[in-house]
């Protein structure tokens, strides 16, 4: 009878390891599932199953990961070369994931199953190679999305009918696909981004669309409206019955088993999925038992060549009182290290010892994680044992500078003393190695704030944020230029990845004065300065980096400027000069900030002025630095 007993309560226990629970798989289990269905995921290498995604100081310690109340919140793995059919069920266990970007890859297949991810407010896999028709039902359960970019693959068929029922869209973004039909009827008031150009459509545009401007619809042949200037050329099929037969919505045509989830009390289905899930799950606890432990990476691990932002990721701060020594002469170097003979080796020059001073074994020992890969090089993060946290960059085709030469600048740089420039803490060099070793900086990039997920920033991006930041730069750069004032670039590589925000939203420049250590590369043409519409590079490049940094955080657009194909995002020089000549710019503020005061209203649009500008193409008729700084300088609040 015990052995009945006993039999019953392992079957009852193996029953239970198959049962649906909340808790069955743990972030990282599910993160690590998510990215073995990715190809080329390399840039991934950081997500270990021996690191946790989360660490308790509300960091991460994953690449492309950002973390709040010990959850994943945000997955943004924007350019990183990724490929395959991803698999999104894993995500379901992350409970506290709300954004995922994923754009400018080469994922392929139908859309994945974002829509099972009921609380997520904004997906982003605009340029990459989806392909296919989205179910008519998609987007029924996801009542909390703000923001959708699917722009710039291969979707077709006709827009889900579904996109009608998000509540609170904000942003739609479907330019460049194969969608045919009607435009579905969004009535809803609160989608102030809509582009649905360069597509299939075909029949009258609905009333509550006319507010957007033409543009917004052109390249779809079959399209029109009066109001909008488009030539209606045949009878308008937009309101025809079969654009709402509920047949279509249940199996839109190609689409044959595209029928709504079955309900949730089909116990026979729901029980097979859970047993293929507790396999899945076995297997993977049994792969990671067996399989070797990697050793943590080290600084002289090969990097990542997909050539994706370097990304700042939220490091604890340091604590300055536990570093071994401190000196507060700013112009005097410390070489540290260890010695033979009583010549230093393997040593780390620190050029600015204020915060203090830490040596090149200090961030050997600390495992070095992946950040990602910059125009300039591969990023690490590393936390020293003292502490102290720091990124560190490897630069990247600068094997023909001399030791001294590299030296003498780097000290220059570390000499450097402003409020909004990132000053360098220290080098290492070697004929094959050069690392770039500065200070982490509390909120990250202003890109990230701009387009990720703000969180708690978000109230607090406002017009005096703004303003706030944009004369940061602007001081930044004016200090740069009067530094280096016969350098052809003092900074060279100024876009809002390289503008990094303290705890009290000051802009602090990176990146700055490299042209003269990569002159002469393929390194050099990575730099944003020649992605400008200049013949020859001067210093009124920088002036219309500037401004399209200023047009960038007005109109909270991301400008299709910082990407190598302009595939995505917003022509946001051509999309101005275009407003301002039709006198509509007020069209053009952020709606985040557009419902200010009337006198902050004509603020702005004056900024917007002095962006454009900035942005001129003709370098003749570009603003110089100095009347740019001037006229910045003159906007209030």
């Amino acid at each position: 009878m015990a052995a009945v007993h006993c039999n019953h309560l392992f079957l009852f226990l193996m029953v239970l390891s198959f049962t649906p629970f909340s808790h069955s798989i743990s972030e990282s289990e599910a993160l690590l599932q998510f990215k073995a269905s990715i190809i080329n995921a390399r840039a991934l290498d950081s997500w270990r199953p021996d690191t946790p995604p989360c660490p308790p100081q509300g960091t991460t310690s994953w690449v492309g990961l950002s973390c709040a109340n010990k959850q994943v919140r945000t997955i943004s793995l924007f350019n990183m070369g990724l490929a395959g059919k991803i698999d999104t069920k894993p995500l379901e266990q992350l409970h506290g994931l709300r954004f995922i970007i994923m754009a400018n890859n080469s994922l392929t297949g139908p859309i994945p199953e974002f829509n099972r991810l009921a609380a997520l407010k904004a997906f982003y896999i605009s340029s990459n190679k989806f392909s296919g028709e989205i179910p008519s039902d998609y987007f029924a359960n996801m009542k909390s999305l703000k923001k959708l970019w699917l722009a710039n693959n291969e979707f077709s068929g006709k827009i889900p009918e579904s996109v009608t029922q998000l509540p609170i869209l904000r942003e739609l973004r479907l330019e460049n696909n194969h969608f045919s039909g009607p435009i579905p009827q969004l009535n809803q008031q609160s989608l102030v981004d809509l582009d649905l150009s360069n597509n299939k459509l075909e029949g009258e545009i609905p009333e509550p669309l006319l507010k957007f401007n033409a543009t917004a619809f052109k390249n779809n042949t079959g399209v029109c409206s009066k109001k909008l200037g488009i030539k209606c050329t045949a009878p308008s099929p937009g309101n025809s019955n079969d654009a709402n037969d509920p047949s279509d919505v249940m199996n839109p045509p190609g689409t044959p088993n595209s029928q709504s989830p079955p309900p949730e009390d089909d116990s026979s289905s729901s029980q097979a999925k859970w047993v293929v899930l507790g396999i899945v799950i076995i297997l993977l606890t049994l792969t990671i038992l067996f399989k070797a432990k990697r050793p943590d990476d080290k600084l002289t691990r090969p990097t990542n060549e997909n050539p994706d932002e370097a990304l700042q990721v939220n490091i604890p701060g340091t604590d300055r009182k536990n570093l071994s020594s401190t000196s507060r002469n700013r112009n005097h170097s410390r070489r540290v290290g260890s010695s033979k003979g009583g010549k230093p080796v393997n040593d780390l020059v620190v050029v600015n010892d204020e915060k203090g001073v830490f040596g090149l074994s200090d961030l050997m020992k600390a495992a070095a994680e992946v950040l990602g890969n910059g125009g300039l090089g591969s990023a690490y993060k590393a936390i020293m044992a003292n502490g102290v946290s720091v990124v560190v960059k490897r630069l990247r085709e600068m094997n023909q500078i001399t030791k001294d030469t590299f030296d003498a600048e780097m000290r220059r740089l570390g000499a450097l003393n402003h409020k909004n420039i990132l000053t360098p803490l220290a080098y290492h060099f070697r004929k094959d190695e050069k690392l770039f070793v500065s200070e982490f900086v509390s909120r990250g990039s202003l890109l990230y704030l701009l387009h990720g997920d703000r969180g708690d920033a978000h109230s607090e991006l406002n017009w005096p944020t703004r303003l706030k930041i944009i004369q940061g730069i602007a001081r930044g750069m004016g200090y740069l230029h009067s530094e280096f004032p016969s350098y052809e670039l003092p900074h060279g590589n100024l876009k809002s990845s390289n503008v990094l925000l303290n705890s009290n939203y000051e802009p602090l420049l990176s990146d700055y004065a490299m042209y003269l250590l990569l002159n002469n590369t393929p390194t050099a043409k990575n730099m944003f300065a020649f992605k400008s519409p200049d013949q020859q590079i001067s210093p009124k490049t920088d002036v219309y980096c500037l401004g399209i940094l200023i047009l960038e955080i007005l109109t909270g657009k991301f400008p299709s400027q910082y990407l190598n194909n302009q595939k995505g995002g917003t022509d946001v020089v051509e999309w101005v000069r275009t407003a301002v000549s039709e006198k509509r710019v007020s069209e053009l503020i952020d709606p985040e900030i557009a419902g200010t005061s009337a006198a902050s209203l004509e603020e702005m649009e004056k900024l917007l002025q002095i962006g454009n500008a900035c942005t001129e193409g003709n370098q003749d008729k570009r603003l110089d630095m100095k009347e740019a700084i001037r006229r910045i300088e003159e906007i209030q609040v």
